[in-house]
């Protein structure tokens, strides 16, 4: 387990997962939402993100949290572990809003520098049909992986506790060898 992606609709608790991990395996993190938007929440251009994302993937290991479909492949390739974050509409919907409440105006710990928290209708559109448009598509695509990678899906939190109480012992283990 050297190279951990996670997806997830925005609000599953990537970010949250990805620095708990993080902290366990001491992996280096790349939330990707960091290396996407420049300040005032401008894009990156498409090939200089598409160059972004191949050199964060090339590293020897890693943990990359975030979505960005039209790289997903590249991380596909790449990872060794896959945590799907397979978490209701409403709990996501639940902390997007709450995390907007909590941060509004200022910038939240796993967002680069001039991207200030904000309410965005379009934004929590995307929440609210992730699931409905995007998840049988990627569990598709997980489903075709399973013999290859190493595929967690996470639903609540007893599987994320579950999750990191293995990853403890999985690191424990291979330190005192």
């Amino acid at each position: 387990m050297q190279r951990i992606m996670i997806i997830g609709c925005c609000g599953s608790g990537k970010s949250t997962l990805a620095s708990k991990l993080q902290a366990i395996t001491a992996l280096p993190l790349f939330h990707l939402d960091q290396y996407y938007w420049k300040p005032n929440w401008t894009e990156t251009p498409k090939e200089e993100w598409e160059d972004i994302v191949k050199g964060l993937s090339q590293k020897d290991n890693w943990i990359i949290d975030g979505n960005y479909g039209g790289t997903i492949d590249v991380r596909f390739d790449r990872a060794d572990t896959i945590v799907y974050m397979d978490i209701s509409t409403l709990k996501c919907l639940g902390r997007v809003i709450g995390r907007v409440w909590k941060y509004h105006g200022n910038v939240r710990p796993d967002m680069p520098e001039g991207c200030k928290e904000r309410f965005d209708l379009d934004f929590i559109h995307y929440v609210a049909t992730y699931n409905l448009l995007r998840r049988k598509k990627l569990l598709f695509k997980l489903d075709k992986l399973k013999n290859e990678k190493q595929i967690i899906t996470i639903k609540n939190q007893t599987d994320i506790n579950t999750f990191l109480e293995e990853i403890k012992s999985h690191f424990l283990n291979s330190k005192e060898r």
